[in-house]
């Protein structure tokens, strides 16, 4: 079975963040790099409902 191809443009989109390259570019910039020590559901640049998503997609393995 194909694994399906998902862009990052999708994953900002599904975030609420603009999804152009130049602002995925910009917050990849300004959020990188995590620390190891925090999961990506818990950086603290989400808000609530990002984290939840994030949290989520994790889960179902999405």
């Amino acid at each position: 079975m194909e694994q399906p191809i998902h862009h990052f443009s999708e994953l900002f989109e599904q975030l609420g963040l603009p999804a152009d390259a130049a602002a995925i570019e910009q917050f990849i910039e300004s959020h990188a790099p995590l620390p190891d020590d925090i999961a990506l559901a818990d950086a603290p640049f989400w808000n609530e409902a990002q984290a939840t998503l994030l949290r989520n997609a994790l889960a179902d393995d999405a």
